[in-house]
């Protein structure tokens, strides 16, 4: 069951459900270490990549235990066990997240170096500069970060040379039980992270200007937890959907959303000529009139999203005229331009800089995922195409997708596992 196949030329028409965003809720089972009670998630996806979380900080010593299909019981460990194992921690790039909260808590950490999708390099630097400003000593032995601190960690000012969400996330979390305050300058601006900052001050922390350049964090001596928290809706879901309705010229409606997480996709789109109707939990996207070329930059949060400008990729292949992207985030982001171009795009890459020239129409044909959002985008080029489009490596999508196909199916569309 890794391929996907998708009879496509049908216009998406309809209402879904968008689910729990991926990156909060792994960021938010992570800072779980931080609690001495039990904890109950809301709202949580059950996608591959939560259940590898689940999986890792299980074998730290937790407890997680589905209440529903989407609710999750965490118990965090009163003592962790010596280290998360490499063949669950290569699968999942978020595995860093675990750093900060576990130093902080229990004075040492030893974690295997991180994977993920490969989309580019996404150094720890960073992280280890943030850690080791509030106290803690990193090492790198044997694929392995090893840290420890000596009594509590201790309040700092921080200042990150480029507002990485992890290096922010890791570092908010620590600061969480350290001495003193600590400030993080340049910090992540992405909704997640203001997720994440609601979490910690459910469970006692005091994090103040989450969503700022400026994060500041009073420590504590620790953290009860025993709370209930939602997670919130994943825009990148929503976007990918949105991204679907318009390159199908249909007509859906997303609930359970927050549409100011969308606002640069729906500029984006509306410059394209899409209608984009916004209600208070909801957006209507409908394209009913012919698509015009836009340019697109990646950039940190408010800007546009790194993980959209794919699935924008495969929808302006067709679309008349010249469209541009340019990736200011990650080197490797280009990489389902050659598979696009099997299915009749026309897409020249030089460096950080995609320039796509529309063609009357895509074909269908088999291709494969690279990666998450780049299965994202074959999985729009084949509602587009004509034919059947076969898309292999279908783990990747499963990652962050949640019950995509019946989505799919709901709104019209023929797509189907083989």
């Amino acid at each position: 069951m890794d391929k996907i196949v998708i009879a496509g030329g049908k216009p998406l028409r309809g209402r879904i459900r968008i689910s729990g965003a991926k990156n909060a809720s792994l960021a938010v089972l992570c800072a779980t270490f931080l609690s001495r009670n039990e904890i109950v998630l809301e709202n949580i996806p059950e996608i591959s990549d939560v259940r590898v979380m689940i999986e890792i900080i299980s074998s730290l010593g937790a407890t997680a235990n589905w209440e529903n299909s989407e609710t999750l019981r965490v118990k965090p460990p009163q003592k962790v066990s010596t280290g998360a194992p490499y063949q669950l921690v290569k699968q999942l790039r978020a595995s860093n997240l675990l750093l900060g909260p576990i130093l902080a808590r229990f004075g040492r950490v030893r974690v295997a170096l991180p994977g993920g999708c490969n989309i580019g390099i996404r150094p720890m630097d960073l992280h280890f500069k943030g850690l080791a400003g509030l106290g803690a000593e990193l090492s790198l032995e044997h694929g392995c970060i090893r840290g420890r601190v000596k009594g509590r960690l201790k309040g700092a000012r921080i200042y990150l040379d480029f507002p990485s969400v992890g290096a922010t996330e890791n570092i908010m979390m620590a600061a969480c039980l350290a001495e003193g305050q600590t400030l993080i300058e340049n910090a992540a601006k992405e909704p997640e992270i203001v997720d994440l900052a609601n979490f910690l001050n459910t469970l006692g922390a005091k994090v103040r200007g989450a969503g700022t350049d400026v994060i500041k964090i009073d420590g504590a001596p620790i953290l009860e937890g025993g709370v209930r928290y939602p997670i919130i809706p994943d825009r990148i879901e929503a976007g990918t959907f949105m991204v679907a309705s318009a390159a199908t010229g249909g007509d859906v409606t997303l609930e359970n959303l927050i549409p100011i997480h969308l606002q640069p996709l729906s500029a984006k789109l509306r410059e394209a000529n899409v209608e984009v109707l916004e209600g208070e939990d909801t957006l209507r996207v409908r394209a009913d009139k012919p698509l015009r070329p836009i340019d697109i930059k990646t950039m940190p949060y408010p800007g546009f999203p790194t993980d959209m400008q794919s699935q924008l990729m495969a929808m302006l292949s067709v679309v008349p005229g010249t469209s541009m992207i340019v990736e200011n985030i990650f080197e490797n982001r280009f990489m389902v331009a050659d598979e696009l171009k099997r299915m009749g795009a026309k897409i020249k890459v030089e460096g950080r800089m995609a320039v796509i020239e529309g063609v009357p129409s895509l074909q269908g044909t088999q291709v494969k995922a690279t990666d998450l959002r780049a299965g994202a985008a074959l999985i729009v080029a084949g509602l587009m195409a004509s034919g059947e489009t076969e898309i292999c490596n279908a783990i990747y999508i499963d990652r962050g997708y949640h019950k995509l196909e019946e989505k799919l199916m709901s709104l019209g569309a023929s797509i189907w596992r083989k």
